[in-house]
This record gives C-alpha cells, sequence and structure tokens, in this order.
C-alpha cells in the first residue's frame, strides 16, 4: 500500500498533520496509523460502582486512540511559549504563536465556538502572586471542556474520513528507510510513502526510544515530572479559576530551591486514573456541562526532575516511584493532607469524616512512603504558599492523590523544520519528539510539518 504521507499516532499531532494537508492539497493519499481505537470506541471501563480501579487493559482507552492522550482530557488549549514545550526554539516565538491560535481556529469552527478564552494579561492575581513568593505565568487558555473537546474530535473525524485512511488497532512495529521514502512495518502488512511524520504521544516513548535507536537518530534525556494532585473544595480557588480557569503558578523552595508548579488545574471536575505502559498514575477532567460539574477542584502540583550522568533514564526514575504507590496502593493512594502532616497513614473513616469527599476511588494510604523526601517537602512548602493566595489550601481535609507522574519522551535531535537528522521526509512531532508537553503545542507542531511537507511536494 502506497500513500504520499503516512503518519504515525491519530493524537493531536497527527490529526492536525493530516487536516492541514487534506484542506490544502485534497488530492494526496494519507494513511494513519493507531495503536488504539476509534473515538466512539473509546470506553474505560472504570464506572467507580462495579470496576473502581484500572483492569489493565490491553490497550488503555484513555491514553491511546483517535485524539490520543488528550481525547479526555478537560480540553484546554494553552496559548504560550511561557510552558507547554519548547517548540519556539525550532520554529521561532512569533510562528508558534501564530500556529496555535490557527490551531484555536479550527478548534472552535468544529463545535468549540461557545466556549471560553481566559487570559492572565492585566489581571491583579499576578501581583498578589509576587507578594507571596510565587510566580503566575503567562498565558491565554481556550477551556473546551472534556465534553467539548470530545464533539470537536468527532466533528474533525468525520470530516477527515473521507479523505485519509485510518487503520485503527494497528501499532507500528518498525520504520524502515529506503531510497525514495519510508516503508513502516505493522502486524497486518506495510505501507510505503515519501513522507513519514511520528506522533506517539507520551505512551509510544519506548516505542520512540527503540526506533531512534534502530535509526541512530540522535536522542538526549529529558525530565520527568513528579507529584500529587490535589482535590479541595471549589469556593476556594474560585477567586482564580472564575478569573482565569486555569493558572500556571510556581514557587521556588526555601529548603532547596526546587521549582515546583502547579498543572492542569480543573475547577469543579473530577480525578481519574491515567494508565501509562502499564504503570497507573492520577490525572484530572473538568466538563463544560453543568450538570456534571462537582463541588470539588483539582490541579497537580509536580516538581521536576533532569538526570544527566551517571543516570540518564529520568523515565525510569519515575515509574519506579510509580511503581511503589501501585505496590502499596493497589493503584492510586489518597491521603488527607491533615494527616501528612501528622505524620500518619489515612484511613477511610477520616477521609469519609472529613469535609471533601473524593471523586476517586483511591486508597487510603501514606504518601510519604512513596515520594521521596525532597519531593514530598517541596510540595508540603508550595501547599503552605498557595494557602497565602487561595486560603484553606493547607486545611486538614485537603486531599493529596499519588502519584501523578508526567513522562516526558527523550528529545529527538531535529532539525528547525522538525524532520531528522540524515533522513529527509521523516519528521518526529508532538509530545513523542519530546519538544511539545501541551495539546496546542503538539496541534502546532502538526500543522507546522504539513506545510512544510507541502511546500516540497
Amino acid at each position: 500500500m502506497k500513500y504520499d504521507v503516512v503518519i504515525i499516532g491519530a493524537g493531536p499531532g497527527g490529526i492536525f498533520s493530516a487536516y492541514e494537508l487534506i484542506k490544502k492539497k485534497p488530492e494526496l493519499s494519507i494513511a494513519i496509523l493507531e495503536t488504539g481505537h476509534p473515538l466512539k470506541e473509546r470506553h474505560c471501563p472504570i464506572d467507580g460502582v462495579k470496576v473502581k480501579s484500572c483492569v489493565n487493559c490491553p490497550t488503555c482507552s484513555i491514553m491511546n486512540g483517535f485524539g490520543g492522550a488528550g481525547a479526555f482530557s478537560d480540553g484546554k488549549y494553552n496559548i504560550t511559549n511561557d510552558f507547554g514545550g519548547t517548540l519556539f526554539e525550532y520554529i521561532g516565538r512569533d510562528k508558534a504563536i501564530e500556529l496555535m491560535h490557527y490551531v484555536d481556529l479550527i478548534n472552535t469552527s468544529h463545535g468549540g465556538e461557545d466556549t471560553q478564552m481566559y487570559s492572565t494579561a492585566g489581571t491583579a492575581l499576578k501581583k498578589l502572586c509576587m507578594q507571596n513568593s510565587l510566580t503566575l505565568l503567562e498565558a491565554s487558555v481556550r477551556h473546551l471542556g472534556t465534553d467539548i473537546n470530545y464533539v470537536v474530535l468527532t466533528n474533525l473525524f468525520e470530516e477527515m474520513k473521507e479523505r485519509v485512511e485510518f487503520f485503527f488497532d494497528t501499532p507500528a512495529e518498525k520504520i524502515e528507510a529506503f531510497e525514495g521514502g519510508f516503508r513502516i512495518h505493522t502486524g497486518k502488512g506495510s505501507l510505503e510513502s515519501r513522507y513519514c511524520i511520528v506522533s506517539v504521544g507520551r505512551s509510544g516513548s519506548k516505542w520512540m526510544e527503540r526506533i531512534c535507536g534502530e535509526l541512530s537518530i540522535p536522542t538526549k534525556s529529558n525530565r520527568v515530572d513528579i507529584g500529587v494532585r490535589v482535590e479541595l473544595p471549589a469556593a476556594i480557588f474560585s477567586h482564580i479559576t472564575d478569573e482565569l480557569y486555569e493558572s500556571k503558578i510556581v514557587y521556588r523552595t526555601k529548603k532547596f530551591e526546587d521549582r515546583v508548579r502547579t498543572f492542569c488545574m480543573n475547577p469543579h471536575g473530577i480525578v481519574v486514573n491515567e494508565n501509562t505502559n502499564g504503570i497507573i498514575t492520577v490525572n484530572g477532567h473538568s466538563f463544560e456541562d453543568e450538570d456534571r460539574k462537582t463541588d470539588n477542584t483539582n490541579f497537580a502540583l509536580l516538581v521536576a526532575k533532569h538526570f544527566s550522568e551517571p543516570f540518564k533514564d529520568s523515565n525510569g526514575y519515575g515509574e519506579s516511584i510509580a511503581r511503589l504507590s501501585n505496590m502499596l496502593g493497589g493503584g492510586v493512594i489518597v491521603q488527607r493532607f491533615g494527616d501528612l502532616e501528622r505524620g500518619r497513614r489515612s484511613s477511610e473513616k477520616r477521609i469519609h469524616e472529613g469535609t471533601v469527599q473524593p471523586t476517586l476511588s483511591a486508597t487510603p494510604g501514606d504518601l510519604s512512603l512513596v515520594l521521596p523526601k525532597r519531593i514530598l517537602d517541596g510540595i508540603i512548602e508550595m501547599i503552605y504558599a498557595l494557602d497565602k493566595i487561595a486560603p484553606g489550601t493547607a486545611n486538614d481535609d485537603t486531599l493529596l492523590y499519588g502519584v501523578e507522574v508526567k513522562f516526558y519522551n527523550m528529545e529527538v535531535k531535529l532539525k528547525n523544520n522538525l524532520e531528522t537528522e540524515g533522513y529527509e521526509g521523516l519528521y518526529v512531532i508532538g509530545d513523542g519528539s519530546g519538544v511539545t508537553h501541551s495539546l496546542s503545542h503538539a496541534s502546532a507542531s502538526g500543522v507546522f510539518v504539513a506545510r512544510d511537507v507541502l511546500e516540497r511536494i
């Protein structure tokens, strides 16, 4: 089977690559290989009643399938160069912002037109943060919500399915370069193309590492973010979330001078499990639909760790901590902040009697037996710092879920057009490249590469 372009991965990068190609040159033959299922067939068996924890499906529908790991996220598109990746280092700051706005136009024309764009510009919170040793990062945020994000992805698929050949439940096994193109091998046969765009996301990190080794593409170690997900009454953060929806706040600890940051804030949202290569971690979702909103807000507190010599496996370090949590709790552990401060394990009774009712069924436990002291000390410092701008954050009944780990693919050595060294026509984009870490950056990288292919064609 021969195509002009083969895209590996139907996450944001792959979707926006294909979309741009078919809009600008409809006659192109394009194939997308995807490990997971079509969007309508992506269902996690965890219902909180009969199935309360991960059952280790052969293919995790939360992490894989059309829409990628972001399909069931809360659909936040952060338009900024301050966080979310280093795409601007390759294509320039202005071009990166321009492409993120272009992605936003596509989203708002496919079902997201009634959603709100938030901005940190001119907010009084910036001054309040500075007065309390916190830094508020600049960004504009389009919040689609998990429900509207699903609608947008459905509409994009409906528009693309007649012009793009999708191969679902078809993992790529190997990429072979030959004169004039690439041969992509799968368990169901092989495909050939002049151009190959790899967009395998975070769940494809081990696969990407193997492929780079086989093709002798240089890589370097990336960081891993380790921490907890905080859940508290929505009213405590309402003065922040009502204005900004998501605030990226950074704190530099006094003890170790480590950077702790908030991540993925979900007002009136829920806490959820996430399965990455068989490791159960925690994440958060939120919704636009008023009927699906809860009384709680959740967000992550993360500490970045980057190893170089002699140990270089940042992801392996994060995996070992997550596996320890899984071993002790059978999955995700939840603990009251008051219990953590008192050095005792949380119990079902104490959590049930607390003022914050958990939105995820997790095992009451002791996070101090899982997280390294340096990371845990930083998280505790950050909670007290946030308590100064959002009083009540450090309440005894605030819930901490662990662990939350954000794995980053090793960074693939790429040229400024996101093409691999030594292989003309082979691009690596999205989170699989180690360059982008967000929906907006991954999508923008997809558009950028599609335009580069179109210029060559």
